[in-house]
């Protein structure tokens, strides 16, 4: 039996340090990082991480009651035994469902000339006996014969792929092993494109299987110098042209090949500058080029595919409207974007480029964007569409009449009742005059006085905007009386390309600066008070959380920061580590600019812990994760034990089976919310 802890675990202090720019920066919890790393080994590694689950489990012990209740409540919104709806592609309607009680998907076609119902694949099966599990590519061949599929089941993401023939239901013998990337059929079924992630785990690579022969006999179609840049697989919607693009952060490049000739010598179509993005689409030999070379907020141009290099604007960039995305039909096209932060799609003519058609919805705020259209020639649109008090619902729009038909709305098994909630779009003003949308959804019968508790969601990074979307888990603080809000902050691209801009580099610390006086923005107008604010934010959503329990503690009455980013400072001085030359465009290289050093410094979670105290803090992290290793939140941890002044609890819980996204399977997933939400509640006072 093992004994129970009296006290916290405290990581030793080892003397650590480095000098860089003139400064010397100590870390004596550096050791947590096992040097054999991926590989983890190291026993006072691994002592310090089980001490420190062990913790969480004695202090949420007395919580499992209340973990429980929260979970079955979740689970009663899910209609278990769930399905999509089928969508034709081809000869066949596809469609994935949930079986009662399962934890995984299976994957469903039918021919549409009838018969019998066919499962591709039963993720449950491929499940069985793992801690872990998640599907990543899936690709059927274009004569519907095979399935390519890569899955991962340690969360390492480092993807196995195999193929399936689905008339017989077996496996082919090619196995291709370490995959990070689409898997993309050429036209006659032959071969197979993928890219392999290398020891660095970066995809630098564009490689083609032919089946039936040895992996090792593959040729690399493409492969890139540059260690910041990754690699990518897709397909333009014509099925013309397979598109192997590279780029960081800030600058892209596109070659393409023919789907019936992937061997054809690749078509380049414009050589990178640098701070310049492109995607590429294509129709009737004629390439649709999103790109940001004129302006921030993107235009559209058109190059002939024999003059790739040749770009005529056919949409220009505007102030008011960041175009996204664009997706190119046999008769139309379709473009993407947001407008004053709400998203907007818009039909469009190739003869006339000044003809659009907007795609009206019902709610002043929502979102909303292009689902699964595989076909090219189609006269209707796969929709998705849902807001913070509209459950997640499907649509077909019919370009002939111009109507939306609801194919199906999210089904909540124990009852939900949209007219007892009230959802609000705010805009408040923070540091700087800068004014920020907050979107809100609480109960009609909460009392908007300054007494309700409020949790505050965000992740604001990469330019990633938090939709205003529909939760079912969220209810669950809701309908316990608390406001739910996120702040479009700054880092994320809600109000356009600049709002992404002014959150990075040389202005990070706006992204921080945003959430907090969105925080006390949100007190001066009565939703909630002082230390009655929750606050949750994953990765680079955790790193915020850890910029605002150090420069606004008294602001919190608890924290959730999954698997965070907080070691900024040494994560992007250590190239060996997956993503750090690559992130380099979107944090600053410290290693060269003594500037960037300085700036991170200044704000790295981990090294501007002080003497304070500290409001109660949960923080996750998984052993296998590839994005932020297991050691930021383990050194964080160690660091806040050592230095805040409270008696306040901090928990640590470390996956030692799972990656970045916290544990898989539906179910396994909705306890460990069920855990996040038992903790909040505790904190606040609210636990019966």
């Amino acid at each position: 039996m093992t004994k129970k802890l009296t006290r916290p675990p405290f990581a030793e202090q080892r003397p650590h340090s480095y000098e860089r720019h003139g400064y010397v920066v100590n870390d004596p919890w550096h050791w947590l990082k096992d040097a054999r790393y991926p590989v983890v080994e190291d026993e006072d590694v691994l002592a310090y991480l089980k001490a420190e689950n062990q913790w969480f489990e004695q202090n949420m012990a007395d919580r499992k009651p209340l973990t429980q209740s929260l979970f079955q409540e979740m689970k009663a919104r899910i209609k278990e035994d769930d399905s999509s709806v089928p969508q034709k592609d081809g000869d066949w309607l596809y469609w994935a469902k949930f079986e009662e009680g399962m934890q995984y998907r299976q994957h469903w076609r039918k021919a549409i000339s009838g018969g019998e119902d066919q499962l591709m694949l039963d993720e449950n099966v491929l499940a069985e006996g793992k801690e872990y599990f998640r599907l990543g590519a899936a690709s059927v061949s274009p004569d519907g014969r095979l399935l390519a599929y890569a899955y991962d089941d340690n969360g390492s993401e480092r993807f196995e792929a195999r193929i399936k023939d689905l008339s017989s239901g077996e496996l082919l013998p090619d196995i291709i092993p370490g995959t990070l990337s689409s898997l993309v059929w050429s036209a006659d079924s032959k071969m197979l494109l993928y890219g392999l992630a290398n020891e660095q785990w970066r995809t630098d690579n564009a490689r083609l299987h032919v089946l039936g022969t040895d992996i090792a006999d593959d040729v690399e179609l493409y492969h890139e110098d540059d260690e910041g840049f990754r690699v990518g697989i897709g397909l333009t919607h014509s099925e013309k042209y397979i598109a192997i693009s590279t780029g960081d952060h800030e600058t892209s490049e596109v070659r393409l090949v023919p789907t019936d000739n992937p061997l054809a010598e690749p078509i380049l179509v414009s050589a990178r500058k640098v701070g310049r993005e492109y995607d590429v689409e294509e129709h009737d030999d004629m390439l649709y080029i999103l790109t940001n070379d004129e302006h921030v907020n993107f235009r559209l141009a058109t190059a002939p595919v024999a003059d790739p290099d040749n770009w005529k604007t056919l949409i220009a960039g505007s102030d008011e409207f960041y175009l996204t995305d664009v997706c190119t039909f046999k008769d139309f096209y379709v473009t993407e974007g947001r407008e004053n932060g709400l998203d907007q799609i818009e039909i469009r003519s190739y003869d006339d480029s000044a003809k659009v058609e907007r795609i009206a919805f019902p709610e002043a705020s929502y979102s909303a964007g292009l689902d699964d259209n595989p076909e090219y020639d189609v006269d209707k649109l796969r929709l998705s569409y849902d807001s913070m008090v509209t459950p997640d619902t499907v649509f077909d729009y019919h370009l002939g009449d111009q109507s939306l038909e609801t194919l199906k709305v999210q089904e909540i098994p124990s009852g939900y009742d949209a007219s007892q909630y009230v959802t609000e779009r705010l805009m408040i003003e923070v540091r700087g005059g800068t004014v920020v949308p907050v979107s809100l959804v609480y109960r009609k019968d909460s009392k908007i006085d300054g007494s309700a508790p409020l949790h505050l969601y965000s992740y604001g990074a990469y330019g990633y905007a938090v939709p205003p979307s529909f939760s079912t888990t969220r209810l669950s603080l809701v309908d316990r009386g608390f406001v739910y809000a996120i702040a479009h902050i700054r880092g994320g691209d809600d109000l356009g390309r600049n709002w992404y801009l002014d959150g990075k580099l040389t202005k990070r610390t706006n992204t921080f600066n945003d959430f907090v006086d969105v925080a006390r923005g949100l007190i001066a107008k009565g939703y909630t008070s002082e230390g009655r604010i929750t606050a949750s934010g994953g990765s680079a959503g955790g790193e915020l959380m850890g910029a605002i329990v150090n420069s606004d503690p008294e602001l919190w009455g608890a924290i959730v920061a999954h698997v965070p980013f907080v070691d900024v400072l040494n994560t992007m001085q250590d190239e060996s580590l997956p993503l750090t030359p690559g992130e380099w465009p979107e944090w600053g290289n410290p290693i060269t600019d003594k500037t960037a050093f300085e700036y991170i410094r200044s704000y790295s979670p981990y090294d501007q812990v002080s003497a304070q105290a500290y409001p109660p803090m949960l923080i996750t992290g998984g052993l296998n994760d590839p994005r932020v290793t297991y050691w930021e939140p383990a050194k964080w941890t160690a660091r806040l034990r050592a230095t805040k002044t409270d008696d306040n609890i901090l928990l640590l819980k470390t996956n030692m089976g799972a990656g970045h996204g916290g544990k898989s399977g539906r179910w396994n997933a909705l306890e460990e919310t069920a855990e996040e939400f038992a903790f909040i509640l505790w904190q606040m006072g609210m636990a019966e």
